[in-house]
């Protein structure tokens, strides 16, 4: 499994509104272009970009682009965090 869950905190919540993006926590061993087609076959957005960082916790975390600027949105509220 690729994406582990969501990153929800309250930094992530003014990202979502302010740029339209989505954090995951996501498999530390997993590549962009895996976090990528993932996400594009689980919600069903096309996916711009997508980062990666190493937290300090030692967990992967993706941050994810969508071309739809309402579709960072529609997947919380699908997911039920928004």
């Amino acid at each position: 499994m690729i994406l582990k869950y969501p990153y929800a905190t309250e930094k992530a919540s003014m990202i979502v509104e302010r740029d339209g993006q989505l954090q995951f926590i996501v498999d530390r061993k997993a590549s962009k272009d895996q976090i990528k087609l993932a996400i594009e076959k689980m919600f069903d957005q096309p996916v711009i970009a997508v980062r990666t960082l190493m937290t300090n916790r030692g967990e992967k975390k993706a941050m994810v682009s969508f071309s739809n600027p309402k579709a960072a949105e529609e997947i919380l509220s699908r997911l039920g965090i928004m």
